[in-house]
Order: structure tokens, then sequence, then C-alpha cells
């Protein structure tokens, strides 16, 4: 989780690093945060705000 409403290279950093050492066994990389939009960033993250997640 980040508390913020963006995501920056430097926040999923770690995330990229771990589907390096895992390969096929990471089916997804996903940041929550306290933004307002739902998106895929180019290198395949999924950033999704907490908002989304239910009432």
């Amino acid at each position: 989780m980040k508390l913020a409403r963006t995501v920056s290279d430097a926040d999923v950093k770690h995330l990229l690093w771990l589907r390096a050492q895992l390969g096929d066994d990471v089916t997804a990389l996903v940041v929550v945060t306290t933004g307002e939009h739902a998106y895929r960033r180019p290198d395949g993250v999924l950033v999704v705000p907490l908002g989304l997640f239910g009432p």
C-alpha cells in the first residue's frame, strides 16, 4: 500500500525485482494507492485505488 495518489518508478522498484527473481510464479504486481483511477503501468504493474475495493 502506498499512501499517495501517484506511483513512481522508485515505488515499484522492488516489485519489479521480485518478478525478476520469481519469474512465472508471479501472476500480478499491484500497488494500492489513495488515488482515484486504476490503471496498468507500461511495466505491467497494476495501480489500484483503495476505494475500489469496496464500501
